[in-house]
């Protein structure tokens, strides 16, 4: 390095000025950008386009590139100075622009337009262009990658359990199913002594809360079985064949009977389902295990597509026509629910609302998400720990706006609803259910029975 070196770079400086000061205010622009990004952030504003930080950060590091590659083509006597110069502005283009991506993916997304590039991955991670199938398949394998799972069991005796057990399996946040004998007189029994041992043939459930509510497995439950029926399932009689729900601790018999007294108003006749701590469970026989999955065409007393049927779905539930809609909700929920619009953050009633009920589709009346499961996420949208049933909602990839999302909408009427995220309470599974309120309408508690949403109240009780 002598003096004729400083001369030769100081005299290119000047001849490529203009390019120097261009340099420098692209990249002043660009981390002003980064700063408003994150001050619109936190107030929880808009936010500023992935694609416009890029652009910015990508044009500030070619003019860099540029710019050295000119200055030391050949005119410095040290090659190190000739190469390296022009591949440290490259490098620095290339961090700048991984930088904005990542700031851009990183910020906690207070925005249902926005979504975190990992739960992007366990949906759509083989190829982009892929729409998430609104079937129940696609949904398992969405739930199953992202929840923390909160392990539960429950024991259900209806009638032949070799139906049970093949109604449940299909039921999205079962984890395991084992059929056997319960609450019979001793601790040993099997299949040719069930009857005189008093036992009924059970299922043994294994299912994740944070998925699946007891309360949608006991909808389930009470849909394949005559609960009024005594002894007796379908074609089979006797004792072995009688209801019951068995549970292992005391909390889960009254969040049981909370059901069972719903249950009890449809019908005159005291209800001849048991309920009871578990006692003397015996597993059954190996060739009962699984038994339709090996032997499709067996017996079976109960109708196994009614699984895939959402407890939500009933003949009161109607699309109304385009004009209908039109005049009866307001242009902003026409907005969301048909065209995908998201309303402005902080101005629903429902953000805020901490009223027991349920919330249903605004177009439809669906029932959707319980009160139970509504929690305060600070984003300025109604959220939801998960949906009232699994089979509520459906799932698709959304592309728009530049971002990748997971839209959420209704099952029934195919509503625009919102988006869902991973950044949920972690206890509770880990999503997020961030939902527009224009596209909902709430159902008080006391309301519940006349509006036609009983059988969702012990979705909406407190059981402990």
């Amino acid at each position: 390095m002598d003096i004729e070196f400083f001369s030769e770079l100081f005299s290119e400086l000047s001849q490529h000025g203009l390019l120097l000061v261009y340099l420098i205010v692209i990249n002043l622009v660009a981390f002003g950008l980064f700063l408003l990004d994150k001050i619109k952030a936190k107030r929880k504003s808009w936010r500023i386009s992935e694609k416009t930080l890029l652009i910015v950060s990508l044009l500030g590091g070619s003019i860099g590139a540029f710019l050295g590659m000119k200055i030391f083509r050949h005119k410095t006597r040290d090659k190190l100075f000739t190469v390296g110069i022009p591949l440290m502005i490259i490098v620095h283009a290339i961090l700048l622009s991984a930088y904005t991506h990542n700031q851009v993916t990183r910020e906690t997304t207070n925005n249902p337009d926005q979504l975190d590039n990992r739960l992007v991955n366990t949906l759509d991670n083989k190829d982009e262009n892929i729409v998430l199938a609104k079937n129940q398949q696609a949904e398992e394998e969405f739930r199953m990658k992202v929840l923390n799972q909160n392990e539960q069991t429950i024991y259900l005796a209806g009638g032949c359990f070799w139906g049970v057990e093949g109604y449940f399996a299909k039921l999205n946040g079962v984890l395991d199913t084992e059929v056997g004998y319960a609450n019979g007189k001793s601790d040993d029994t099997n299949y040719e002594k069930v009857s005189r041992t008093d036992h009924t043939e059970t299922l043994k459930l294994i299912y994740d809360e944070n998925t699946i509510s007891l309360e949608e497995i006991l909808l389930h439950y009470f849909r394949i079985i005559d609960p009024i029926s005594v002894d007796q399932q379908g074609n089979d009689i006797g004792r072995q064949y009688r209801t019951g729900i068995y549970s292992l601790q005391e909390q889960t018999i009254r969040r049981v009977q909370n059901s069972l007294d719903q249950l009890q108003q449809k019908f005159e006749e005291p209800l001849a389902v048991e309920n009871e701590l578990l006692r003397n469970y015996v597993k059954a026989e190996e060739y009962h295990q699984d038994y339709l999955k090996k032997n499709p065409s067996g017996y079976c007393h109960i109708n196994l597509s009614h699984a895939d049927i959402p407890l939500s779905e009933d003949e009161r539930l109607a699309i109304p026509s385009n004009e209908e809609l039109r005049q009866r909700l307001s242009a902003e929920e026409y907005e969301v629910t048909q065209n995908s619009g998201t309303e402005r953050p902080f101005s629903h009633k429902y953000d805020q609302q901490d009223e027991p009920g349920i919330y249903v589709d605004i177009v439809s009346g669906q029932a959707l998400f319980s009160s139970r499961d509504k929690y305060d996420a600070g984003c300025g949208w109604p959220s939801f720990t998960k949906p009232i049933e699994q089979a509520a909602v459906l799932y698709e990839m959304d592309y728009s706006h530049n971002m990748t999302r997971v839209e959420v909408t209704s099952q029934f009427a195919d509503s625009h609803l919102g988006h869902v995220f991973e950044d949920g309470p972690q206890a509770d599974g880990g999503l997020r259910y961030c939902i527009n309120g224009s596209a909902l309408e709430f159902i008080p508690l006391a309301e519940m029975k006349d509006r036609g949403y009983a059988d969702f109240i012990p979705f909406v009780k407190d059981y402990d």
